[in-house]
């Protein structure tokens, strides 16, 4: 796997040359936004669109293709002369890109670019935090941050967790409220929506003091009560 660092450099270079070179990795790495910055003047083309695409090769020199992964038969087109840029999420015949690109580069996932992600999300809490109006100053732990679909996941989780720190005793009754009105049927609903406020009191209990003799104390309840509460909801 390339750094961004490595890639960036690489395309930068390949300016000069009429050679082709294709970027790979998962969706939502940022991939297109790279290329973006370094190809500003280009024409972009999705593969997907097989008349704008060979439109596009025959009568101009350079050239970013995205969802490269949508072109079935790559021998059918002229790379030759040009400086091509594909992007793709994906490639499953690895040898043929070999053969038709100079240049071959992978995306590493956002998972593997911590860093980069810690400056990230500083600078994208400022502008949500201005963005929603929030007040006071609220620290995001890194660890809580999706990155499962790299950005995508990350810029969803990133406006949770900004949006949860804000949120007062009166949000959360409210919210509560809103779930129970339109979710609330059947018998024994207390018992069953009981967990809602246990589990994520005990669980913060358990983590804040890490004590269960400690957190008994806090909750005005017995040992063994929640002992017992800790087994009946699994709570690790």
């Amino acid at each position: 796997m390339d750094t961004i660092e490595q890639i960036t450099k690489g395309l930068t270079l390949s300016k000069s040359l009429l050679l082709s070179s294709i970027l790979i990795g998962e969706p939502y790495t940022g991939k297109l936004t790279l290329v973006r910055s370094i190809y500003p003047q280009a024409l972009y083309v999705d593969a997907k669109e097989t008349e704008a695409l060979q439109h596009a090769l025959t009568h101009h020199e350079e050239i970013v293709i995205y969802n490269f992964e949508a072109i079935k038969n790559l021998s059918s087109l002229d790379l030759q002369n040009k400086r091509i840029i594909a992007i793709a999420n994906q490639i499953l015949n690895m040898k043929m890109i070999e053969e038709h690109f100079a240049f071959i580069y992978h995306m590493p996932p956002l998972r593997e670019r911590i860093d980069e992600v810690k400056t990230l999300a500083q600078t994208m809490s400022h502008h949500i935090k201005e963005e929603l109006m929030l007040e006071g100053e609220i620290s995001i732990d890194i660890s809580k941050l999706d990155l499962t679909q790299n950005f995508k996941s990350f810029k969803i989780s990133l406006y949770k967790e900004m949006i949860k720190k804000s949120l007062g005793p009166e949000d959360f009754e409210e919210m509560l409220y809103s779930y129970f009105l339109e979710n609330m049927e059947g018998n024994s609903a207390y018992h069953r929506y009981l967990p809602l406020f246990e589990v994520p009191l005990i669980k913060a209990g358990l983590k804040k003091y890490r004590s269960q003799l400690k957190l008994s104390q806090i909750l005005g309840l017995n040992r063994n009560t929640l002992r017992k509460k800790i087994q009946e909801n699994d709570i690790h």
